[in-house]
Order: C-alpha cells, then sequence, then structure tokens
C-alpha cells in the first residue's frame, strides 16, 4: 500500500485546494448543474435525436454506445467493490461533500467515465463536435471534485475507463 501512498496525499491536497475556500457554496451550484448533464438522461435523448437526425450514422452511434454502456457499467462496479475506496468526506472531516452521492465508494467516478464513453463516441462519429464533447466531459469530472464526492485520480481512472470502453466498442462494432 505503500506505493500508493504519494497518489492518496496527492489526492487529499489536491481535494482540500479544490473545496476548502470561502467561495466552495458558489462553485458547488454551478458544478452540481454540471455534474447533472452527466446522470444519464442526457445520453439517451443524444443517442435517440442521432439516431432520429442522422440516419446513417445515428443507427451505429446508437448500437456503439449502449455496447460501450454495457461494458462500462459492469466495470465499474466491479472496480468499486474491488477497491472500496473511501470518498473525500469518509477519508476527512476537512473535506466537505455538497451531494449525497448514489453509491458508498469513490473509485472510479461513473460520471467522468460515462462522460467520457460518450466524447469518445462523439469524436468518432461526429468529429467536428469532439472539441467540445472532451471539454464537457472534463467538465463533468472537475465538477465531481469540486462537490466534494471524488478525489483526482478517480476522474483520472473514470476517463480511462471510458475511453477504453468506448474504443473497445467502436473497434467489435465499426
Amino acid at each position: 500500500m505503500r506505493t500508493l501512498d504519494p497518489i492518496v496525499k496527492f489526492d487529499f491536497a489536491f481535494s482540500s485546494f479544490c473545496l476548502c475556500h470561502r467561495f466552495n457554496q458558489q462553485v458547488a451550484s454551478i458544478s452540481k448543474a454540471v455534474s447533472h448533464t452527466g446522470d444519464g438522461h442526457l445520453y439517451i435523448v443524444m443517442a435517440v435525436l442521432a439516431s432520429v437526425i442522422d440516419k446513417p450514422n445515428g443507427a451505429m452511434f446508437f448500437a456503439v454506445g449502449l455496447l460501450a454502456f454495457a461494458f462500462e457499467l459492469p466495470t465499474y462496479i466491479a472496480i468499486k467493490k474491488i477497491f472500496k475506496r473511501r470518498r473525500p468526506g469518509q477519508f476527512s472531516s476537512l473535506l466537505p461533500s455538497f451531494i449525497t452521492p448514489a453509491d458508498q465508494y469513490s473509485l472510479p467516478s461513473g460520471h467522468t467515465a460515462a462522460g467520457f464513453v460518450m466524447a469518445t463516441l462523439i469524436g468518432h462519429f461526429y468529429p467536428a463536435m469532439f472539441s467540445f464533447a472532451v471539454v464537457w466531459a472534463l467538465a463533468i469530472g472537475a465538477s465531481r471534485i469540486l462537490l466534494g464526492v471524488h478525489f483526482f485520480s478517480d476522474i483520472i481512472l473514470g476517463a480511462a475507463l471510458g475511453v477504453a470502453c468506448a474504443s473497445t466498442a467502436l473497434a467489435l462494432l465499426s
């Protein structure tokens, strides 16, 4: 476990920097709105719209997205159960949490993983929208830190998981 000490120290210091300042309430209100865009509803709307508006690519976008999420969700759950990493507020009472997360553990960030699944798929099917999609996925990840429910390394692993699942689905279906 000693090999993880530098990561744990960095995560705590970074979370302290992000959460322990006088503007944290204002930042949290903006972060809640950004985080909410990663709850999943918007992904369904995007996939359905793509299927209706863009007949040649939309159906494939939808199918690859379903497969990518079929990989991402069980992998995300398994990783959480294996690592059982405490959330920032559970790790230290000095770190505030501004929302109640849906589950107990923090590693990896499911919101970030899902955001990067979508960003990767958008980049493949709609390259002109890729920059926007990546910024959006990064904003979702940042919002999870600023809400006090994830550490920086949770976000990194979530992003890697999302890209890996989307890339695997693309390789299998494209």
